[in-house]
């Protein structure tokens, strides 16, 4: 059993079930780092691009299992290899958008296109159970989301990124992600990791990662609505309140998945 006093307090049936859509650690630590610090968690992660996810399974744990899918609507798309692995995308950059941002230009750069054949979460046998859902895809979340209805109908957290500029071509908007997981019963929690960045020509300080205002994208957080608590059973709300405190340190929220 893990040794986190609050899991052995809860005592849910089963560990947290974690699934990542875009493992590829560009970021840094991903938000559910000390859910696997502590044991309590299984992770399943999802990465096409090869060298991304052999450098994840040359340094996984016994909690971690990788998997090669492309996560779509289950049809074939052109898989879009950017000069920066991060841009990588089911969606072709927008070049007129890239151009009013510094760098991104470079970063958007097609350096090599493949047909991949997508999975629709829903058909992937390998996942039983969501309960917590990380997800970066380079604009194709809302596509996700709409092909997992029925596997997120027992996920409690979710956190996905955002974008406020739309740098691909038939990008979703913020407002379509956000009317899409609330009608799935979810709401904004949290916003993690606001990106702010410099709008071409002007380099701040010489450095051309610095931001000043314009807001380019963000880590959004969503929780199962409490509002809705009456529908949650027992596990859900031990693994919200888990994830909740471990994660993010929303202890407030997390006590009240306790009461």
């Amino acid at each position: 059993m893990s040794s986190d006093p609050l899991f052995r307090l809860l005592s849910p049936d089963r560990l947290i079930s974690v699934v990542d859509i875009g493992a590829n650690p560009v970021d840094g630590a991903a938000p559910y780092q000390p859910l696997l610090d502590l044991a309590v968690c299984q992770l399943t992660g999802f990465e096409p691009l090869d060298a991304a996810r052999e450098a994840l399974e040359s340094t996984k744990g016994d909690y971690e299992n990788y998997l090669p899918y492309a996560v779509g609507d289950g049809k074939t798309h052109t898989l879009h290899v950017c000069r920066a692995s991060g841009m990588t995308s089911l969606l072709k950059p927008d070049v007129r958008m890239l151009r009013q941002f510094n760098l991104f230009p470079d970063f958007g750069e097609v350096t090599s296109t493949r047909q991949v054949e997508t999975k629709r979460l829903d058909d992937i046998d390998e996942i039983s159970a969501i309960d917590f859902l990380k997800i970066d895809i380079q604009g194709s979340e809302l596509t996700a989301f709409q092909s997992g209805r029925v596997k997120l109908n027992s996920c409690v957290v979710i956190q996905t990124e955002v974008s406020f500029q739309l740098l691909y071509e038939d990008q979703p908007t913020f407002c379509e992600v956000d009317s899409e997981l609330k009608s799935q019963g979810f709401q904004l929690h949290a916003f993690q990791h606001i990106k702010r960045w410099g709008l071409a020509p002007l380099v701040v300080n010489e450095n051309p990662r610095a931001g000043m205002n314009q807001l380019l994208e963000a880590d959004a957080v969503y929780v199962r609505s409490l509002m809705f608590e009456h529908l949650l059973d027992s596990n859900q709300l031990k693994h919200l309140c888990l994830i909740l405190h471990h994660c993010y340190e929303s202890f407030d929220l997390a006590l009240k998945c306790i009461l």
